[in-house]
């Protein structure tokens, strides 16, 4: 367990997560636990971009279609959020792509739906 990527930083987040998790509860919407998260990483010190644009490349061609990734912390972790009743395989497929398109190692899908915070720490 102790060779964990980012062990600290991620420990980090989720903690924030947890706090605006253990304040609001489930039932928000997606844009509300986003908008407490990003007052919770201020809080917290924990340095974030929100709603960052990643760019997608075909063969070393640069195209025009781009995701928004929810949040980069420490310029190298994805946190993307969720308010749903369960995730799917599409949600980890979508952090997978967006750990493709940045060359990141690390992504955390993190679930406020439900009444206990769900998280996946998702490595590539």
């Amino acid at each position: 367990m102790d060779n964990l990527i980012y062990k600290e930083e991620s420990y980090k987040i989720i903690g924030a997560c947890m706090e605006v998790h253990k304040e609001l509860g489930c039932g928000f919407l997606e844009a509300v636990y986003q908008e407490a998260l990003e007052i919770e990483f201020n809080n917290q010190g924990i340095p974030y971009e929100r709603e960052k644009e990643l760019k997608i490349y075909f063969k070393g061609i640069e195209l025009r279609k781009r995701y928004n990734a929810d949040f980069i912390c420490y310029d190298k972790i994805i946190v993307e959020t969720k308010a749903l009743s369960n995730l799917t395989d599409d949600h980890l497929g979508q952090v997978l792509n967006y750990l493709k398109a940045t060359q990141f190692k690390l992504g955390l899908l993190v679930n406020f739906g439900q009444p206990k915070l769900e998280y996946k720490r998702i490595v590539r």
